[in-house]
């Protein structure tokens, strides 16, 4: 997959990983609605690609991503918060709305590299991720407050389910920020690692998803996600379903083939 792209870049980094970077340095990668419409392209092109099974996502330079830009020749383009009120429930669907939504129904894992600050609209992107290392420098939090916005990507979703109602609401209401270590503590980051070692990191734990086969790591992660939302006997039954799908393919034979053989599975995707 290739696409000519003005504010990411797209790199297929080794076999069945690839790498999607935000690239606004000069304004901490935030977004602007050509980076949503680029971004949401890159995830379409990464979900249709059979032979990518793992994707990393992380920003150039200093930051990840602090929302959207409101500042300057950028806040143009985001008619909801400066000149068109009336135009901000489409602009809200095509852009960000429209990269949240791509990410929250994909299948295939998706590693947030969260290489700086990640605020507002920046954490509830990496919090649509599957797994966020973060770098021990890097910040995370909700600064909308500041400004009298609202957690309007999706935080207000995402935030109680990660933090919890009373952590959530204080984050948003005193538009907090948190260093690396305490975002992990109230469960916005799942590592932190030293900053000069973040890229490595992401890379070994996509390589990991990678390995495995990529039909039962899809299946299970849509398992997981509709559980989030499901019943128990409901999920039991979606289970039930998946297995009658999975265990007979070539993935789930060859991995039982090679651990009866001792020698690590090479698997087909099939």
């Amino acid at each position: 997959m290739s696409g000519d792209y003005q504010q990411v870049l797209w790199e297929v980094v080794e076999p069945h990983v690839a790498r999607l970077t935000l690239n606004r340095p000069e304004r901490l990668n935030a977004y602007t609605p050509t980076m949503c419409h680029e971004i949401e392209a890159a995830l379409r092109g990464y979900e249709a690609d059979d032979e990518l099974r793992a994707l990393v996502l992380t920003g150039a330079g200093r930051g990840f991503c602090t929302g959207g830009d409101v500042a300057g020749d950028a806040a143009a383009g985001f008619g909801h918060v400066t000149r068109r009120p009336l135009g901000r429930a489409r602009e809200l669907r095509e852009d960000m709305h429209a990269v949240a939504l791509r990410l929250l129904r994909l299948d295939k894992p998706v590693i947030a590299a969260v290489n700086g600050a990640a605020v507002a609209g920046g954490l509830t992107l990496a919090l649509l991720c599957d797994l966020r290392v973060a770098a021990a420098g890097a910040r995370l939090g909700d600064t909308a407050g500041r400004v009298g916005l609202l957690p309007d990507e999706g935080g207000a979703w995402l935030f109680p389910r990660f933090m919890g109602f009373d952590h959530a609401l204080r984050m948003v209401a005193l538009a907090e920020v948190y260093d690396a270590e305490r975002a992990r503590e109230l469960g916005l980051v799942t590592e932190v690692v030293p900053d000069d070692l973040l890229a490595e990191r992401a890379l070994e734990l996509a390589r990991a998803f990678a390995a495995r086969s990529p039909i039962a790591v899809r299946v299970a992660k849509q398992l997981l996600r509709s559980g989030l939302e499901s019943t128990f006997e409901q999920s039991l039954a979606d289970a039930q379903l998946a297995v009658m799908v999975v265990n007979p393919g070539q993935d789930a034979q060859e991995g039982l083939r090679a651990f009866q053989e001792k020698r690590p599975p090479r698997f087909p995707g099939r």
